[in-house]
């Protein structure tokens, strides 16, 4: 599958680049209360470990612009401090060591507000997004259109850039994201046609983990497909490290990011007398961390059967492959029955076979 992405500028936040034909990154935004250092750690540490490139964090009050300043010497990600209407926030999070900077500037205050931001975060580069969403249009952009329609969140996000341009400040990264498919499409696509500035891709408020899952899959799959979009989070009403993985596999299915474990595993049925989820799950999640561990190793194709229905037809294809029984599984590599295994020791035996696999 070959994407002809579209052109935009390009920012770094952080080590990370986005725009200028840079990889698709993906994002999150820690759940954690932001007074808490060692949980926003924690999941941040937990993100990371999935594939995640940026996190983001709320900064409320000056009491968590200190935690995100200790949180930020030890994260393992850049970290984007997520302010509003407070316009000390930002600059204290910048003081802070912040690598990117989420605010509306129409919120902060007027052009004397703006103008402090921007010279604080000059002095680094670090770059800003405006982030527009349905539920916070301004008043006389609502009036004007009647809802928050595609063509207002565009006209907000592109008033918020003006106050950032007439500072002659272009380190930008824009997103309108709404709560459904049709207008997150529509509102990325106008945008698209009218600036070159990486845009960040989201749906807002997609819910919990399978509606929002699904209706974030399909509106980012079509944009990223019609090569719009420069860095994505999957927003769900769950972890950040689910986010993330749906993000990651997102990218993946759509060849816009290195791939990872190959695992199929059977749905189950009836006749399965083993884990095969379990089993499944664990095998996935060592061999994600081993190949970012270890990105030049080969890729194996690894099969999870739950019994001899489907079992030995899979394991002739994989290259590796398990098929279950009571309470064991049967072992073949390159499709030879190689010996039966107890359940307990079957995810050990097959990330071993993985990790030293030879082409």
């Amino acid at each position: 599958m070959i994407i002809e992405r579209k052109k935009t500028r390009r920012i770094t936040v952080g080590s990370v680049v986005i725009g200028g034909g840079a990889p698709v990154s993906v994002q999150s935004m820690a759940k954690a209360d932001p007074h808490d250092a060692d949980m926003l750690l924690r999941q941040i540490a937990a993100a990371a470990d999935l594939g995640c490139d940026i996190m983001r964090l709320a900064v409320p009050d000056r009491q968590a612009a200190e935690v995100f300043k200790a949180v930020r010497r030890k994260s393992a990600l850049p970290l984007v401090a997520d302010v509003h209407f407070d316009y000390r926030l930002a600059l204290e999070a910048l003081s802070a060591g912040a690598d990117g900077l989420r605010i509306n500037p129409g919120n902060i205050g007027g052009a004397e507000r703006v103008k402090a931001v921007v010279m604080a975060a000059r002095e680094r580069m670090v770059p800003i997004r405006i982030g527009v969403n349905g539920g916070s249009l301004e008043s006389d952009i609502l009036a004007k259109h009647g809802s928050a329609t595609a063509e207002a969140l565009v006209e907000s996000a592109l008033r918020h850039v003006a106050y950032l341009e007439a500072e002659d400040y272009r380190e930008i990264k824009i997103s309108v994201k709404a709560s459904d498919v049709s207008r997150t499409l529509a509102a990325y696509r106008l945008l698209a046609e009218r600036t070159d500035y990486p845009l960040h891709l989201g749906v807002t408020e997609a819910g919990t983990l399978i509606p929002g899952t699904v209706r974030s899959c399909v509106a980012l799959g079509v944009l990223l497909l019609e090569g719009i979009g420069d860095t994505i989070r999957v927003s769900l009403t769950d972890a950040p490290d689910k986010e993330v993985r749906v993000g990651v596999e997102l990218l993946r299915s759509l060849g816009l990011r290195t791939p990872g474990a190959t695992v199929t595993s059977c749905p189950t049925c009836g006749r399965t007398k083993v884990d095969v989820a379990a089993v499944a799950a664990r095998v996935e999640a060592r061999l994600e961390r081993f190949y970012r561990e270890n990105p030049e190793a080969p890729r194996p194709h690894v099969a999870v059967m739950g019994c001899l229905v489907n079992g030995p037809g899979e394991a002739r294809d994989a290259d590796i492959a398990v098929s279950g029984g009571a309470g064991k599984f049967t072992l073949f590599v390159r499709g030879q029955r190689v010996k039966a295994l107890p359940e307990a020791e079957v995810i050990e035996a097959i990330c071993e076979l993985a990790a030293n696999w030879r082409s």
